[in-house]
């Protein structure tokens, strides 16, 4: 068995950067600068008027180590081999030769600069795939660690070293132009000014040097106290600002003229990789390994910038995701940064961040990340309803090591006011500062929320108010021993509370909250419950791995799972109640049939899944993994198709699988086959613009059904005809004409003659009073066409059909009412029967299927009899038959199919 039988992956969200540099270019045909940021593997393109996911990227063997791009392709180096990409999907272009892996790219003109990390530089023919120049460097003497194009200096490159050094090459005869004199730090940054041979240099102590490549003197020297120099850029729309990016995440602009600092920017939690002014225009990007890309916009009245947009993902692998609400639109996703974020299935420029966890909001926003004093750690656990969303705040999360419990807001998107401590563990009363909340739970109204604590204790609390409610079990509800799962039911009846006892216990909610209603003993300490409300189900993860369902009303143990290698980490319902699916550090995720008992599906994951939740509509499950900043989604493929499942043995291996990536190229896998043989296009190919006029085949498929083009006026009401024309008559009866004028013909000419050369005396123009059949036979224009296509043996019936297309209902009606030889028509019987052939022929080719189904309609229900009464006529209906049914059997099939899946994805329309 490959992979899972009942989920497939889908694709992943919350990706945007990472430590490689972002490009940007300006596409005319959109009329805007696009992004492209690298992901791992893959990368994205941006728009930058909004930000929003233009393309992804094709799927890479290894990690992408940078990325340039021109007017034509987008280079990437993965390993020691540069892929070149058309429109982010087609690999036009694969470069290999390089004997290290491929840290610095650089377009230029019709070649393709690459330098590898053992400082070999290769000149590539983009075109060609071929190395037109190779010059080697010695890292021990010059390790190249950043290159640049001076402007308007033909051929030349100008190299930077971690020794310090700077060098200008010709790469068209690969010889040493000029050496520059060594700097005393690492350069980093190599950037054209807007000045004429003036290149930018940043320096890894900081300094930043403008540097007339000309005379080699030194316009100006500056320097940050930020740390190294990450990036650098000049705005070209009039002022003369230069930025200048540092690795503490830093933004700093220098007015050039006064040679001074203008303001400066907390740009990005971490170091900022990308700094790019978008040309002629007062627009600033920067992208950060915090996953984060942002645009500034220069119009504070000082000249600074402001945020104008962002997007952004998790700066640390999530802990814990829950879909929120009952649409299956919202995932919230607590991280590793402390951070709470909304992460939509639809479209990810709906993603909303809640903030950052603090004891005091307002007063960090005045601080930094790493210097922030009120950070509070990361959210373990949380929970939430929808039922208050709009009231007050509808989300409560434990902190690792905090006894605090935070509230948040759904609707407001932001962290709430309350902090909830019972009084027994406030400052003033505390006499065991080890303890921390390790469980919780908020009720289906939305008012209130439970919460266990490592020392025992199981506290409610008003979640409007942050008024203390009451306190389960005297002594505490497991005194000693740390709560680890809570559930409460849909009535507020009955509150349920697991330990790390072993014990479960069901206490009143409201009153008599002293002593448990019932107590039931497990055989192992409890690591964690989940909770199916609507059918009364309590998951208990134990310490031995094993997992126990438990049914809350009859207070008994229903259900026993083993089979996992591990600690559970997670564990959720479908929302059908039917299965299970666990999570384990054997990095395996398993699927139980509950009512069956039986291990139906399983698989197993590179990392460990943290987290996982099951979509409200079961369409799709939800995961995060250590190590990984997105969030998963894996598709249910029992909805869109039948699966039939089969039981597992627990202990059997589970199949590796990999995680989904946001791949939009079903052919973005033949990276991974080195053998794959790419078509390659000459010179003129390789910079044209690619035609995007496709013009469809009449027939795509004769295994599909095709309609024609024909209006639906034209095939929809012929059966309705007499009905509408009856509809349609005149209310007066037509009155009958005057007599006309009797006229004799008369030849042209000055002489009065009449004209008696036509049909004298019933004499034909050869002479013959016998009158032959095609004088007697009098068809129709389809008619003939017919005849004439079964005496050409024409089997497709081209021309009838085209010809009966053209016509409108009336005239169709009156063409086929005239294919019968009775009630004084005009046909015949093999005229009727070559019609026959014709439908068969429609529908046994599934072409112009409405038409033929229509036309059929019309011709059975005028001429019914005839076909009935002739032998010859009734076997083509039975072969008309067989062709009707079958053709309709395969449509039917598909529009059933199609109509599930829609009814199955109706809840996700935009």
């Amino acid at each position: 068995m490959r992979g899972s039988v009942i989920f497939q992956q889908n694709r992943a969200l919350g990706y945007v950067s990472n430590h490689v540099p972002a490009t940007v270019r300006f596409i005319e045909k959109r009329n805007e600068n696009v992004v492209t940021t690298c992901v791992g593997k893959s990368f994205h393109v941006y728009g930058a008027n909004s930000f929003r996911l233009i393309r992804v990227g094709g799927l890479h063997p290894e990690e992408i180590s940078c990325v340039a791009a021109d007017g034509f392709l987008t280079y990437v180096g993965c390993g020691s081999v540069i892929y070149g990409w058309r429109a982010s999907t087609q690999l036009r272009k694969t470069y290999r030769g390089h004997g290290a892996r491929v840290h610095l790219l650089l377009p230029f003109g019709k070649h393709l600069l690459s330098v590898d990390e053992a400082s070999l530089v290769k000149v590539w023919n983009v075109s060609l795939e071929e190395v037109y120049l190779e010059v080697p460097f010695c890292n021990d003497q010059f390790e190249i660690s950043a290159l640049m194009h001076p402007a308007s200096y033909k051929n030349k490159i100008l190299f930077g070293s971690a020794q310090g050094g700077l060098q200008l090459w010709n790469v068209k005869n690969g010889k040493l132009v000029h050496s520059f004199k060594d700097y005393d730090s690492k350069i980093v940054v190599l950037e054209q000014a807007p000045a004429l041979d003036v290149a930018a240099i940043g320096l890894q102590n900081g300094r930043i040097i403008l540097l007339n490549l000309k005379f080699e003197e030194s316009v100006m020297e500056l320097t940050q106290d930020w740390g190294p120099v990450t990036g650098i850029t000049f705005r070209t729309d009039g002022h003369p600002i230069m930025a200048s990016g540092s690795t503490n995440g830093q933004v700093t602009f220098w007015n050039l003229e006064e040679q001074v600092i203008v303001s400066t920017l907390a740009a990005h939690d971490e170091s900022v990789t990308s700094l790019k002014c978008f040309a002629n225009e007062p627009l600033l990007l920067t992208t950060s390994p915090d996953n984060s890309m942002k645009l500034w916009i220069f119009d504070l009245p000082d000249g600074g910038a402001r945020l104008l947009r962002i997007r952004e993902g998790h700066g640390a692998p999530p802990k814990c995701i829950r879909y929120h609400g009952s649409s299956g639109r919202n995932i919230l996703s607590a991280g590793e940064d402390a951070s709470l974020r909304i992460f939509s299935t639809i479209s990810e420029t709906l993603n909303k961040s809640l903030g950052k966890a603090s004891y005091n909001r307002k007063a960090s926003k005045k601080h930094r990340k790493g210097e922030d004093p009120f950070r509070m750690p990361p959210i373990e656990l949380f929970t939430s309803e929808v039922t208050r969303d709009k009231e007050w705040d509808s989300i409560a999360a434990t902190h690792e090591g905090l006894v605090q419990v935070t509230t948040w807001s759904f609707d407001k998107c932001r962290m709430g006011e309350l902090k909830l401590v019972p009084e027994v563990f406030q400052n003033k009363n505390r006499s065991d500062f080890g303890v921390s909340a390790t469980a919780l739970c908020l009720s289906h109204c939305g008012n209130f929320v439970t919460i266990g604590y490592s020392s025992g204790h199981l506290e409610r609390f008003n979640i409007q108010s942050g008024i203390h409610r009451a306190s389960y079990g005297k002594p505490p509800a497991h005194d000693g021993m740390a709560v680890r799962g809570i559930s409460i039911d849909n009535l507020n009846q009955f509150v349920v509370s697991g330990g790390a006892d072993g014990i479960m216990k069901w206490w009143h909610f409201k009153q008599n909250v002293n002593k448990p209603v019932f107590t039931l003993k497990l055989d192992d300490p409890i690591a964690q419950f989940g909770t199916h409300r609507e059918s009364a189900m309590i998951a208990v993860a134990l310490e031995d791995f094993a997992v126990l369902i438990v049914d809350s009303d009859s207070r008994a143990i229903v259900r026993r799972f083993t089979g996992h290698r591990g600690p559970i980490t997670d564990l959720c319902f479908s929302p059908d109640s039917r299965w299970l699916l666990t999570a384990s550090q054997d990095c395996t995720v398993k699927v139980w049939d509950i009512p069956s008992a039986y291990l139906v599906d399983h698989f197993r994951m590179p990392q460990v899944c943290t987290s996982l939740s099951m979509s409200p509509t079961g369409d799709f499950l939800a995961t995060s993994y250590v190590d990984n900043r997105g969030i998963y989604l894996w598709a249910n493929k029992t909805l869109f198709s039948h699966i039939s499942l089969r039981v597992i043995n627990p202990e059997a291996e589970a199949p590796l699988m990999d995680l989904p990536a946001t791949i939009c190229d079903e052919n973005t896998n033949v990276l991974l086959d080195e053998t794959t043989n790419v078509e390659l296009d000459d010179l003129e190919e390789a910079f044209e613009e690619i035609n995007l006029n496709y013009e469809s085949p009449p027939q795509l498929s004769q295994d599909l059904v095709t309609m024609s083009n024909a209006a639906a006026s034209r095939w929809q009401n012929l059966l309705n005809l007499d009905i509408i024309k009856k509809r349609n008559r005149p209310r007066q009866a037509p009155q009958k004409p005057k007599s006309a004028p009797f006229f004799l013909p008369t030849v042209s000419g000055l002489d009065f003659q009449f004209d008696l050369s036509e049909g004298q005396n019933g004499v034909t123009e050869d002479g013959s009073k016998i009158l032959q059949p095609t004088q007697v036979e009098q068809l129709t224009s389809f008619g003939k066409l017919l005849k004439e296509a079964v005496s050409t043996g024409d089997a497709e019936f081209q021309k009838p059909i085209e010809f009966l297309s053209n016509l409108g209902p009336s005239m169709v009606d009156y063409e086929i009412r005239n294919l019968s030889p009775l009630d004084g028509n005009s046909g015949s019987i093999s005229v009727m029967a070559a019609f026959m052939r014709m439908i068969a022929a429609l529908l046994e080719g599934n072409r112009a299927f409405e038409l033929g189904q229509s036309w059929l309609g019309v011709f059975l229900k005028n001429h019914g009899r005839v076909v009935v009464d002739h032998q010859e006529l009734s076997a083509l209906l039975e072969q008309v038959e067989l062709a009707q049914s079958k053709g309709w059997a395969l449509l039917e099939e598909r529009l059933l199919y199609g109509m599930g899946v829609v009814s199955s994805l109706r809840n996700f329309s935009a």
